[in-house]
């Protein structure tokens, strides 16, 4: 009788969590890449040069970055629910200063105050949902995690476009603001209190072999991580200027809404696709694969309609994120398992790093050569990861031979 009671309080939790961690990321990533599409309505309100433009966005995600590991110090001594509700609040709080904002120096500092609060999702969410489910099943509830996080990208500033063709820009980012708050409220009543996890001891053996791990080359991962650093600036260059292409060519706030869906959904649907290509021609064929067509991509829409623009977007999208999926997914290949988490950690820190720094570089040239000219270097630039890849190849071609732990 107590077995079944502890199993269906165990599914309980696992649901709960699930719910938790999946509506985190949800809004952490709407709120996240809602900036893309208040980006040219804060330039035109505040008078902003393209570099105030990185500057802003690139504030936002620096701030997340640089945070998430004290995030998960903090969610250690203090609880998951309570650092992740007050996340969730300040971030929050941070679009509803920035409907408050009178200025560009308000408008940053409300940035920074959501980025703060953004810090905590992505690793305090994460570590619940593998606290929850164990062995190959936490594997299918972390892409059920992900994929929530595409469903933000997708809603959110979708929802905003269309919140801004009935009312202002300060009342739309402070109504979203709001439900930060009313999140908050639910994530510190309905998550899962665990205890701490458990460490096993390291047993070791003259005679026996106790983990199996890649006998990658010692330059594989840094390799990798400089790949993956490149992409997300591209990527992240690509998103925050793509607003400002699509204005120039007539675009209206709702369909920047609807262009940046559209990217998106095809992110979404490029991890599947990509982990696919990965599968069959392997991941430096389809890391070939996919930062080519993204600069064929980039240099088709510049010039194109805008309604050749939205065809193109989806299949951009694809290539943006199906790139980022495959690199991260490769992280295992490369790493003993005693030293995964450290540098899944150096991965998510360095990529969302490059992704803050590069809006600010990148608004830095458009201000110099022009928008154009700057989409162009922001495309031209994936070409570096190709030799990078080629380099890496044979560090995949290594045979996977018994480590001592």
């Amino acid at each position: 009788m107590t077995a079944v009671a502890d199993s269906g309080a165990t599914r309980r939790d696992e649901k709960r969590t699930m719910w938790v961690a999946s509506g985190a990321h949800a809004l952490h990533d709407g709120y996240t890449d809602l900036i893309y599409v208040m980006l040219p309505v804060w330039q035109a309100e505040f008078g902003l040069t393209y570099a105030a433009v990185g500057a802003l966005r690139g504030l936002f995600a620096g701030t997340m970055a640089s945070l998430q590991i004290p995030a998960g110090h903090l969610s250690e001594r203090y609880g998951a629910a309570m650092i992740l509700a007050g996340g969730t609040a300040l971030t929050g709080l941070g679009y509803c200063l920035a409907g408050l904002s009178g200025g560009f120096v308000a408008l940053l500092v409300a940035l920074l105050i959501g980025g703060l609060g953004a810090s905590t999702q992505h690793p305090i969410a994460s570590a619940l949902v593998a606290r929850a489910f164990s062995g190959p099943r936490s594997l299918k509830a972390l892409g059920g995690y992900n994929f929530a996080g595409d469903i933000g990208k997708m809603t959110v500033p979708a929802l905003a476009a269309l919140m801004m063709t009935v009312m202002p820009w300060r009342p739309t980012v402070i109504a979203l603001g709001a439900v930060g708050f009313i999140a908050a409220i639910l994530i510190l009543i309905v998550t899962p209190r665990y205890g701490p996890v458990a460490i096993a001891a390291k047993t070791t053996g003259d005679d026996g072999a106790t983990a199996v791990a890649p006998k990658a080359p010692r330059y594989a991962f840094p390799t990798l991580l400089s790949i993956g650093v490149i992409d997300s600036a591209t990527r992240m260059g690509f998103l925050t200027f793509l607003p400002f292409i699509l204005t120039a060519k007539g675009a209206s706030l709702p369909s920047i809404g609807l262009a940046l869906t559209l990217v998106f959904a095809g992110g979404a649907a490029g991890k599947l696709i990509c982990a696919f290509l990965g599968a069959r021609i392997g991941i430096i064929n389809t890391v070939f694969v996919t930062e080519v067509l993204t600069l064929a991509l980039i240099l088709a829409l510049l010039p194109s309609s805008l309604e050749v623009a939205f065809v193109i977007l989806p299949v951009l999208g694809v290539m943006l994120n199906g790139t980022s999926s495959v690199l991260y997914g490769s992280v295992p290949e490369l790493v003993a398992p005693e030293r995964r988490a450290r540098a899944f950690g150096q991965f998510y820190t360095g990529t969302i790093g490059a992704g803050a720094i590069a809006p600010i570089i990148y608004g830095f040239i458009g201000d110099r050569i022009g928008l154009t000219g700057g989409m162009i270097i922001v495309g031209t630039m994936v070409l570096v990861t190709l030799p990078l890849a080629f380099a890496l190849r044979p560090a995949f071609a290594q045979p996977q031979s018994p480590t001592t732990a």
